[in-house]
């Protein structure tokens, strides 16, 4: 990964190049520990040679797993970063596009990336926190 710090005042703004293999949630998890960034907010586009989506089943409180085996465009991935009980929590959503145009979203679980994904990552000046909810056993954005 590639990274370059492009507004170093808030609201700081990081543009980030994944490589081909690279593995998004992992990755992007590294950067946000090792860069010190407990709140942010992420968009990125380019492709993924594979990844898994998740679809969230309310009645069994877990994500059901989507798998997307084949070459697809990130038509859109959007997400946050929070600070959790246990550090900053990455949350991802993904619309992913097949080669006949059809579209698969959900939560992104799991990619590889093929052949790039550009990520632009901005984190405010102030902070969001992340709270474990008792009714979807989920961490949620806390208001207070």
């Amino acid at each position: 990964m590639r990274a370059k710090l492009l507004n170093p005042e808030p609201p700081l703004t990081y543009a980030l190049a994944l490589e081909i293999g690279e593995e998004v949630t992992a990755t992007l998890g590294k950067f946000v520990r090792e860069s010190g960034i407990e709140t942010a907010s992420l968009t990125a586009i380019g492709g993924f040679e594979r990844a898994v989506l998740g679809y969230f089943d309310w009645e069994r409180k877990r994500y059901e797993r989507i798998p997307v085996e084949q070459q697809v465009e990130v038509v859109s991935l959007l997400g946050d970063v929070a600070i959790a009980e246990d550090g900053p929590s990455l949350h991802l959503h993904a619309v992913l596009g097949r080669r006949d145009g059809s579209l698969v979203g959900g939560h992104l679980l799991e990619a590889r990336v093929r052949p790039t994904l550009e990520v632009i990552v901005v984190q405010p000046p102030r902070y969001l926190r992340k709270r474990k909810d008792a009714a979807t056993g989920l961490a949620l954005v806390a208001t207070e």
